[in-house]
């Protein structure tokens, strides 16, 4: 490792655009940098100490709420879905909520460079809220899933403007540590969040498990929007900042944002992403399967709409959303196939494990919750000592030769033991080994990016590495669906008695179904029999695509964080 390039900014290959963002003398913010940017940097110069530490104190409250709502999600989503006979549509919900925030963060890191922080962080906020909102109050399924798509890109669009925070005060070997801190909440809500979602769904509501935090989310979210106001009104009293107010009018600000914004862009990418991922979950419940016309013109329709997005934006987009030079540069290409190849191999299987672990160890909603949500808690430690590690040392590439091997390892495992026939206790042991794993790959993820740019480019490397994984994680989901769509219910058929055939498409489509008939009954075994037959093939299907995380180590160079400066003023 200790003979790899390191490179003070392999994007633009250019020592002095990585020099002025030097902290400086100057108390002045960098001037080649964008509004969003030179604010930041201006608040950071004005704040004080016990400000900074105000700052990730709300950030960590946030994460709370966030993490527990999260929590409780996972645990009542398969009941909403049930509720409204849809249980093997699950997937679907992921699909078109993943490939719509996926679109979403590079235009968002534009208004964040554009706009300012602050301003990008309060839409995603009205985004979160109103997704809680509906989702509270929906009476079907496509409601529901319009509702979860605003819950998913506000929630995920948040987290990547905090994310972007994090680094606008962080030293870059500091950086991974900063994460790791705002992280640490996961590791308590990991007990109390599906504790709750069994109380909501048992004695009250699970609308009222979204509900709450849609009362909760915005009271705790508001400090950080204006704390962060505050201070850039208070650089601009001390001289630090110019008040900065376009001279446009309102027609020419619209036409202005919209080719900014890229919004055709984002218009071709979302619909197209979307509408190709769609039909392998849909195909084994359409009339005539894969050779059902709304099938083959959802793929093809989807197929030339990706092309047209890609051909677009290489020939004609004013501005387009992705940067060709992030993409020339191995490193970057090599952290962001590795979040992918990590994001399609965690969702190939995690959406129905919750499922899973109920109907066949016969586990409660609250200890289904918990043994799920081992990640949370293994990370929660972790995360603390690998943002230490990255500090002491001031590299982090050696840490990926621990986790690939563990975690495709793990994944390995676990085809042999999620079966009916094995101990809980071997599932949590392989759970333990993934969540080592997948601690290692967030941090080193983040790190490795924002290594390779300078600070006017955080927002777009954080944007793209989001964008490429919410992909992978929305294509892991189609993976998903298309398997169980083709392996379950052929499994039911096969190993359930004759007499629960006229109850199979009830059987086939609800959870609380599947659990109301009794452990060691001969419909139970069946089953048990055949989600354990869908998920060794989700799990198959997971572990193949980690042999690609070992090319993106390959790919990743061993920067030295210690000699890499990046941002200005009172920072961590």
């Amino acid at each position: 490792m200790a003979d790899e390039k390191t490179m003070m900014d392999p994007v633009t290959d250019d020592a002095g655009a990585v020099e002025s963002q030097r902290g400086d003398d100057s108390g002045r913010p960098s001037q080649d940098v964008q509004r969003g940017v030179k604010q930041v940097e201006a608040a950071a110069l004005a704040w004080t100490k016990p400000t900074l530490i105000a700052v990730f104190v709300n950030i960590w409250f946030i994460y709370l709420v966030n993490a527990f709502q999260g929590a409780i999600l996972s645990s009542l989503l398969p009941f909403v879905t049930s509720d409204f006979e849809s249980h093997s549509l699950l997937n679907v919900i992921y699909i078109v909520a993943g490939s719509m925030s996926a679109a979403v963060f590079i235009p968002m890191s534009k208004i964040l460079d554009i706009w300012g922080r602050a301003e990008g962080f309060l839409i995603m906020a009205v985004f979160a809220t109103l997704g809680l909102v509906l989702m509270a109050s929906c009476h079907n399924l496509a409601t529901f899933c319009a509702a979860h798509v605003f819950y998913t890109l506000g929630f995920s669009g948040m987290t990547y403007c905090i994310d972007v925070v994090t680094a606008d005060i962080s030293k870059l070997k500091n950086r991974g540590l900063a994460f790791a801190f705002t992280s640490s909440p996961y590791m308590i809500t990991a007990f109390a969040g599906p504790k709750a979602a069994e109380d909501f769904y048992e004695d009250i509501s699970w609308r009222w498990g979204f509900g709450c935090f849609a009362i909760i989310f915005p009271v705790v979210a508001a400090p950080l929007f204006f704390i962060l106001k505050f201070n850039l009104r208070k650089a601009e009293k001390q001289g630090i900042i110019a008040s900065e107010k376009p001279d446009r009018t309102l027609a020419q600000s619209i036409w202005y944002y919209v080719l900014e914004f890229d919004a055709l862009g984002v218009l071709l990418f979302t619909a197209g992403l979307t509408i190709f991922l769609l039909p392998f979950t849909l195909a084994a419940d359409a009339p005539d399967g894969w050779a059902s016309g709304y099938i083959i013109a959802m793929i093809v329709v989807g197929f030339v709409l990706l092309a047209a997005f890609f051909l677009y934006e290489w020939l004609a987009a004013p501005t387009p959303l992705l940067d060709y030079t992030f993409l020339s540069d191995r490193h970057v290409v090599g952290t962001c196939l590795l979040d992918a190849v990590y994001q399609v191999s965690y969702y190939c299987w995690a959406n129905y494990f919750t499922s899973f672990l109920q109907a066949v160890n016969n586990m409660s909603v609250s200890n289904a919750g918990y043994i799920d949500n081992t990640f949370n808690v293994v990370s929660g430690v972790l995360l603390i000592g690998v943002g230490f590690a990255i500090r002491k040392t001031g590299h982090f590439k050696w840490l990926l030769y621990l986790a690939v091997p563990l975690y495709t390892l793990a994944l390995g495992l676990m085809i042999y033991f999620r079966r009916p026939e094995q101990s809980v206790g071997y599932l949590i042991m392989c759970q333990v080994f993934i969540s080592i794993g997948g601690s290692i790959f967030i941090i080193v993820q983040q790190v490795s990016i924002l290594a390779a740019v300078n600070h006017q480019h955080v927002a777009a490397a954080l944007a793209l590495l989001n964008a490429v994984g919410t992909t992978g994680g929305a294509i892991g989901a189609t993976i998903s669906g298309a398997v169980w769509t083709n392996t379950f219910q052929k499994a039911l058929v096969k190993y359930l008695p004759a007499s629960a055939m006229p109850d199979l498409p009830g059987i086939y489509e609800s959870l609380e179904v599947q659990l109301a008939y009794a452990v060691g009954s001969a419909e139970r075994i069946g089953i048990q029999k055949a989600y354990g037959y869908a998920q060794t093939r989700m799990l198959a299907a997971g572990t193949s695509f980690m042999v690609l995380a070992f090319v993106a180590t390959l790919l990743i160079r061993n920067i030295n964080l210690a000699n890499h400066p990046q941002v200005k003023g009172m920072v961590f």
